[in-house]
């Protein structure tokens, strides 16, 4: 769990991956990892998801920091992980936050309000992905972290370049981006367009 906080709080950039085309999506995940980017999401309603972890797992190795994110039941945890998930990310405060911490594997539990971040923790959550960011902004990070000073927040949904900078300097331990930075890759998109938003990502954060 410590190690996947340094983790966040070293790259400050989670990938996620969503798409249509399984080998595509594979493609993606490895083509950000050649990039450099540390921690990467595989989103489970990514066509062929657990075979995409499966397969990115055995490309990576053990030590990559390769998670399954949109894990909502206990079922879906307890098959991420075996799948080879190292981490786990969830869009809301449910069954699989505590699936996961019972499984021995760090969890990103959405939530949105107080109480969500409560109930988050209160089940074994190891951050918060604040979901969707978009809609409070940095302001309602700020507000948030009055109350929790030393919870780890990453801030997901609508968080592109311009915005990753104001999330940071409110006390955001990490961002999470996905179309403003995968693109149309996991539909079949252009990699090398990948690879560019990739390194202007991470020379950005």
């Amino acid at each position: 769990m410590t190690d996947f906080l340094s983790d966040l709080t070293e790259h400050r950039l989670l990938a996620i991956v969503r798409g249509p085309d399984r080998d595509a999506a594979l493609a993606t995940v490895l083509t950000l990892a050649g990039e450099g980017v540390r921690l990467i999401e595989v989103s489970l309603v990514t066509a062929g998801a657990l075979e995409v972890v499966r397969e990115a797992r055995a490309a990576l190795g053990p030590g990559a920091r390769l998670g399954a994110g949109t894990v909502v039941t206990a079922a879906d945890a307890g098959k991420a992980a075996e799948a080879g998930a190292s981490f786990l990310v969830t869009p809301a405060v449910s069954a699989a936050v505590g699936e996961g911490a019972a499984l021995g594997l760090p969890v990103l539990a959405g939530a949105l309000t107080p109480t969500e971040v409560v109930n988050a923790l209160a089940v074994g959550a190891t951050a918060i992905k604040l979901f969707p960011a978009s809609l409070g902004g940095v302001r309602h990070l700020r507000a948030l972290r009055d109350p929790f000073p030393g919870v780890p927040f990453v801030p997901v949904g609508g968080v592109g370049t311009a915005e990753a900078a104001g999330y940071l300097s409110a006390g955001a331990v990490a961002v999470g981006v996905g179309s403003p930075l995968v693109g149309d890759a996991a539909a079949g998109g252009d990699l090398g367009a990948l690879r560019a938003r990739a390194r202007a990502f991470r020379e950005s954060l």
